[in-house]
């Protein structure tokens, strides 16, 4: 739905429009929906709140996260071989973690495997994440993308106008987290494991006066309570 022309509209506020809006879509639901579309649009935790931004050229992103989506013919035998080489990785594809915004990987084989559908997630803007492939793991792009008709090969000059091409942005994108990066998970793991490590060797030290110990208590058990949304 497009914004209102309505010249009596013209001082609503953006939070006033989309309650508007959400209004006039709400019109012919049930109840439940009603309540479920009020519930979507509520005041966000600023934490998760997202956005419905272009990536760049290609693609939504909703705070620092984006999408790519992508559709192709397969090669004959390509999924065949693909899948052999899934099957080997066994869901550890170690090289693409040396791409540090990479997220996610989906291949999906359909049509009889003649065609596949490409879907990824990642941090930053589309033309950063396609330069990140390219020279950090290009071995293995064109060990996967040879399998698809038309492939260039990662380091010719025409590839981002392949990818642009077969790609297909997304009509609704959700991220649970949209603040946080890659680079953020993995320095939270090593936070956690740290602090651990730490809260460990405090509890196991006897000479840890009581006023120490019980704040050390206090803050490994402020760690362990979960909140609403992670149940």
């Amino acid at each position: 739905m497009t914004r209102s022309t309505d010249p009596r509209l013209s001082d609503e506020s953006k939070p006033e429009e989309i309650r508007r809006r959400a209004r006039e879509l709400a019109e012919d639901l049930p109840q439940l929906a009603k309540i479920a579309l009020e519930a979507m649009i509520r005041d966000h935790n600023p934490d998760y709140k997202g956005t419905a931004n272009k990536a760049g050229r290609a693609g939504m992103q909703s705070g620092n996260v984006s999408e790519l989506t992508a559709i192709a013919k397969v090669k004959p035998g390509g999924a065949d071989r693909l899948r052999r080489i899934f099957d080997l990785t066994n869901g550890n594809m170690d090289g693409a973690q040396r791409v540090s915004t990479l997220h996610d990987m989906r291949f999906v084989f359909f049509d009889d495997d003649t065609r596949i559908l490409f879907a990824t997630t990642y941090d930053g803007d589309w033309d950063t994440y396609i330069n990140d492939f390219a020279t950090k793991i290009p071995g293995l792009m064109d060990l996967l993308f040879a399998n698809v008709e038309g492939w260039p090969g990662i380091d010719s000059p025409k590839v981002k106008d392949f990818i642009a091409d077969h790609q297909i942005d997304a009509s609704g994108w959700f991220v649970a987290n949209p603040q946080v990066t890659v680079v953020d998970t993995r320095r939270y793991q090593r936070m956690e494991h740290a602090l651990e490590d730490f809260l460990e060797k405090s509890r196991a030290n006897a000479d840890t006066d009581p006023a120490t110990r019980k704040a050390l208590d206090e803050l490994s058990t402020a760690i362990a309570q979960p909140e609403g949304v992670d149940y």
